[in-house]
């Protein structure tokens, strides 16, 4: 069966040489060896402000929410994993939803001054499948009119903008290492930030408000992350330039062999360095993509509607007023295509002539 992605496992003997480490240590949690090491690890190979190693990578959206976003509306986006939309409203937040650009799929940067409100209190955009938005528009928007910026960048492992990480853009950042990630700890996350009040908060707050064993800064939860998913993020990271290499062989040939009379794909914002972290196909109708889905599946091979459905439409969200007709088009029509270390070209030949063929 060929999936929409597969996880990638370091040598098993790599593994088990970081979990020794933590068998000599007898340390599982609590921001041991591993951890620290894989955090200063990453900060120097993303190139990136301060971070916080966490457990996975949607507390770190709730915890940025809880200290900027004050309970009030949030300006976001439509077209994300539900994730996006689940932590603002799991926050005691309000979503304000504005439609996506449709070639880049991220927020549309020119509709967002008009969702603005006295009730705003922060934007919360995604840079959908590590395309950057266009974060100069939105943070001067931000300054305007004093609002604070969190960045979803759960897929932009190593996306640079203009030459720097696109991590250090917005007042938080944050990320996912989820196993299906191109970089993973298992379960696990991130949080960056430039500002070293904030990031004190920020940090105090992924571990139950500690100021010592006794004493609390402030309130807090528990995203810390363990020794063990440390170890395989540590085992992880020496692979990552043969990872991007083969991922980008994969982009390569679907860019080179797929039908674009009858599909698209998104536009790479320009000035960036991308991750090639998802191959996103735009049909034109979504009877066309289930027919193209079918048409794979009969192959075993299984595609995923992602993002789907677009986020304004979710029930608990309870806002039916608030029509994205870009995002809803979008989300009806798009299908991510198998994208992993270890596709063949064989399979990947098969793959775009099932939806050659079917895409029409």
């Amino acid at each position: 069966m060929i999936t929409v992605t597969k996880t990638f496992f370091p040598d098993l003997k790599e593994y088990e040489k970081q979990l020794e480490r933590i068998w000599e240590n007898k340390w599982l949690t609590n921001r041991g060896e591993l951890v620290l090491e894989l955090e200063q690890k990453l900060t120097d190979y993303l190139k990136s402000n301060s971070m916080i190693i966490t457990n996975n990578g949607t507390v770190p959206l709730q915890i940025a929410l809880k200290i900027l976003g004050k309970q009030g509306e949030i300006i976001t986006t439509p077209f994300s994993y539900v994730a996006t939309t689940s932590s603002i409203i799991w926050e005691n937040c309000t979503p304000v939803f504005v439609d996506i650009h449709p070639e880049y799929l991220t927020i549309d940067e020119t509709k967002i001054e008009a969702a603005i409100t006295p009730k705003t209190t922060a934007i919360l955009a995604t840079h959908v499948f590590g395309n950057p938005c266009e974060v100069e528009a939105i943070e001067a928007l931000a300054q305007k009119y004093g609002l604070k910026v969190i960045y979803d960048a759960a897929h932009a492992f190593g996306v640079t903008y203009k030459g720097e990480s696109l991590f250090n853009y917005g007042d938080v950042s944050t990320c996912s290492f989820h196993a299906t990630k191109l970089f993973h700890t298992g379960e696990g996350g991130a949080l960056f930030c430039k500002d070293r009040t904030l990031f004190h908060k920020l940090f105090y707050s992924h571990n139950f408000g500690h100021n010592g064993p006794l004493e609390f800064h402030g309130l807090g939860i528990n995203a810390k992350i363990s020794e063990l998913q440390a170890a395989m993020g540590l085992a992880v990271l020496p692979h990552m330039e043969t990872i991007l290499s083969e991922r980008k062989k994969i982009v390569d040939f679907y860019n080179l062999h797929l039908d674009f009379n009858q599909l698209e794909t998104m536009i790479i914002r320009p000035e960036t360095t991308w991750n090639y972290s998802y191959y996103p196909i735009i049909v034109p109708s979504e009877a066309i993509l289930l027919k193209v889905q079918k048409a794979l599946n009969d192959n075993n091979i299984i595609p995923r509607r992602y993002f789907y459905p677009s986020l304004n439409t979710i029930e608990y969200v309870n806002q039916p007023d608030q029509s994205m007709p870009v995002s809803e088009s979008v989300a009806k029509r798009i299908l991510s295509l198998p994208l992993y270390v270890g596709l063949t070209e064989e399979e990947l030949q098969q793959i775009v002539t099932i939806i050659n063929q079917n895409a029409c």
